[in-house]
């Protein structure tokens, strides 16, 4: 796939509000700093698109850009900062469940992990009621450049056997560093592919 234009499209806090469902979309999601930002602008191949809040975990808001016309990425708020009021939180839960349960032409939820420390309970939970609640997602390995291959594979081993530990089959993974690119190509094809099945099923079912 190439890309030619990504841009800024929507903020909102209400799913009432969002961009027109008729665009397939993928939402990004993680803990606070671990890279969603800087993904995101890698894979379209344009700095400063998705920025960073200067007050880590205190905007929340789901962010929409479109892509060349045909598909919708969205930057979900990060979770897991420690400094977030409960007020704060709860209003993350909300909205974000209400995101992700009923937003229909909402393709894959990439969940972002760093690639550089071991499993999570925050993360772990999170995947966990993705899966309960029927939300497709895939896992994303961040920093990856920050480590070592031997350190890479041991984190990531950790993360497979404490997934088996409530699924039966693994989710689908992707590796990446933004730094270098690398896994950019991975997810790009992955989303390709998505959108043709989309456009598919949109035009069979009189969407």
């Amino acid at each position: 796939m190439n890309i030619t234009n990504a841009a800024f499209l929507s903020s909102n806090t209400s799913i009432d509000k969002l961009p027109a469902d008729n665009l397939p979309e993928y939402a990004f999601i993680g803990r606070s700093n671990v890279g969603k930002s800087s993904l995101i602008n890698a894979l379209v191949r344009r700095k400063g698109l998705a920025k960073t809040s200067s007050v880590p975990g205190k905007t929340i808001t789901i962010n929409h850009f479109v892509v060349d016309d045909q598909w919708y990425i969205v930057d979900l708020p990060g979770y897991g900062y420690a400094q977030r009021s409960k007020k704060a939180r709860d209003g993350w839960r909300t909205m974000l469940g209400n995101y992700l349960t009923r937003r229909r032409n909402l393709i894959t939820t990439f969940v972002l992990v760093d690639a550089r420390i071991q499993p999570q309970n925050i993360d772990i939970e999170f995947i966990k009621w993705l899966g309960e609640n029927q939300v497709p997602f895939a896992i994303v390995f961040t920093k990856m450049d920050k480590i070592s291959e031997k350190e890479l594979n041991e984190n990531i081993a950790a993360y497979k056997e404490r997934l088996m530990e409530d699924w039966e089959e693994l989710p689908l993974i992707f590796i990446t560093s933004s730094v270098k690119g690398i896994g950019r190509e991975d997810i790009i094809d992955y989303i390709e592919q998505q959108n043709k099945a989309f456009e598919e099923y949109k035009n069979g079912c009189g969407w």
